[in-house]
């Protein structure tokens, strides 16, 4: 399901490899569609570091909702699953292929975190892990006065000359003079 309103976008899915793809896809069209071309990267990124956290981690299934909002000067991506167990940063060696993906969050965002989700009965029932992306607001230019120029009132001009297809022109029977311009019978002295 994808909603949208007017700064909203939320996607539920399966956290599958093949989704995260897609998910991806569907948060730089949308970052497009708001023009904000410059954070796509930036957002794909940390989406698909949540999206692969849900898939590796997640239980007792890889369901999940992504959800960008924006609000003034800010975009919020979130990923809300149903493991109650929140992420933590942690440290990894250098010849460790995996485990980055936090570290990588925070790099790239002005702020992260997660908390735990409760039902009505305090019964934790997921997460919401989170980061933000710094929107640079572009200040507007004021409004200037515009002056419109009005063509001045005088003669029309006469219409361009019309030639003829060189095929039928007879170059040696032409006189060896400039030609004159066309004139506008309007135009024609009386």
């Amino acid at each position: 399901m994808i909603s949208h309103r007017s700064r909203h976008c939320a996607v539920e899915l399966q956290a599958l490899p093949a989704r995260i793809g897609q998910v991806r896809r569907i948060v730089s069209a949308q970052l497009r569609y708001w023009q904000l071309d410059p954070l796509i990267d930036r957002a794909a990124l940390g989406v698909t570091e949540l999206l692969s956290n849900v898939h590796r981690h997640a239980r007792p299934d890889k369901s999940c909702t992504v959800e960008l909002e924006l609000r003034f000067d800010r975009l919020t991506i979130s990923v809300r699953d149903a493991d109650p167990r929140l992420p933590q940063v942690r440290a990894s060696d250098l010849l460790e292929t995996s485990g980055r993906g936090l570290a990588l969050v925070e790099a790239v965002s002005e702020s992260w975190g997660a908390r735990p989700l409760a039902n009505a009965a305090g019964t934790h029932v997921g997460k919401l892990v989170w980061f933000v992306l710094p929107v640079a607001v572009a200040t507007p230019t004021p409004l200037q006065p515009v002056r419109i120029l009005r063509p001045e009132p005088g003669p029309a001009t006469a219409p361009a000359p019309v030639l003829a297809p060189a095929a039928e022109v007879d170059v040696e029977a032409a006189p060896q003079r400039a030609p004159e311009p066309a004139r506008s019978p309007a135009l024609v002295p009386s």
